[in-house]
């Protein structure tokens, strides 16, 4: 009996001991602090909801230091990525960090890319997730609609707008915006031209992988290869829309299986859409897939686990 109270004794003082004296968890505890990179007409945060939405504090409870970047909602990678370095030399300035790992959504890969290849000795890793590194057939068919209707004016006006509107909800109005120079970007000629410039990590093959490491940086990718993934999802309509210029090519919507391959391929066909890879619209997917936080939360387990 004795031992009995004594067991109960000290289970009850490590349920009411201080977190500190308990085990820490610090499954993502990274050595170098996380950037998460939004794409084509994301945000940091708009009030309450954020574009990695539900990710940034899932992260930060196991330990990661965690931003997030806010860059133009549409303009040139070659924009995004000068004020993404911008944005990482000023938190170098001032908190002292030595490297970061960029996570870039769809253009936010393309973006952290642009300054891993400008400064590679402030980037520690770059994790693309749904980057289309060779370009969308989204982006082609829409510029070729456009010209062909002579709409394009008129349309950039009003993505422009649409960014405008969203930079200014996210606390950066100061953004520029420039739709066409976004487009051109993300088109398949666009990615040629960059990815000329930019090599680093770039697969050896058609739908093959590339070198983890160059120049001190750790190349990652994955995405998906799903569209209709929950119909309470009001985006799932308009990816199917989209996904149709891809034919019998799988896609997550706007870029293809191959064309998200970039470095260590992690995964190329998560049962995610386009939208789903950053737990949007508020977590709708489909139930019997990878739960995309933990996929990120695994993903900086694995930085943390290769010293970064």
């Amino acid at each position: 009996m004795r031992k009995l109270i004594t067991a109960c004794a000290i289970g009850l003082a490590l349920l009411s001991a201080p977190t500190t004296m308990l085990a820490q968890d610090t499954y993502t505890k990274t050595k170098y602090p996380i950037v998460l990179v939004h794409g084509l007409l994301g945000f940091d945060a708009v009030g309450p909801v954020q574009y990695f939405y539900g990710i940034p504090s899932e992260l930060r409870r196991s330990g990661a230091t965690v931003y997030t970047a806010s860059v133009s909602q549409s303009n040139s990678t070659e924009v995004r990525g000068e004020q993404l370095l911008r944005e990482l030399q000023a938190l170098k300035a001032k908190y002292g960090h030595e490297k970061f790992n960029l996570v870039g959504h769809s253009h936010g890969g393309n973006t952290s890319r642009y300054v891993a290849g400008v400064a590679p000795g402030l980037v520690a890793s770059v994790t693309t997730v749904g980057t289309p590194h060779r370009g969308s057939k989204v982006a082609d068919a829409l510029q070729g609609i456009t010209n062909f209707t002579g709409t394009t004016g008129l349309v950039a006006g009003v993505v422009n707008g649409l960014s405008s509107v969203v930079a200014y909800l996210s606390g950066s109005p100061s953004n520029p915006q420039n739709a066409l120079q976004s487009l051109q970007s993300l088109s398949t000629a666009g990615s040629l031209t960059f990815n000329n410039r930019f090599k680093d990590g770039a697969p050896t093959s058609s739908c093959g992988q590339g070198a983890n490491l160059v120049n001190n940086v750790r190349y990652y990718s994955m995405g998906g290869t799903s569209v209709y993934t929950n119909v309470l999802d009001i985006s799932d309509g308009f990816l199917g829309a989209a996904a149709l210029f891809y034919g019998f090519e799988q896609n997550d919507g706007v870029v293809g299986r191959c064309s998200n391959h970039w470095g260590t391929v992690l995964r190329d066909n998560y049962g995610w859409n386009h939208i789903d890879q950053i737990n949007h619209v508020f977590g709708l997917r489909n139930v019997f897939v990878s739960d995309p936080v933990a996929v990120y939360r695994a993903q900086a387990n694995r930085l943390k686990g290769v010293g970064l």
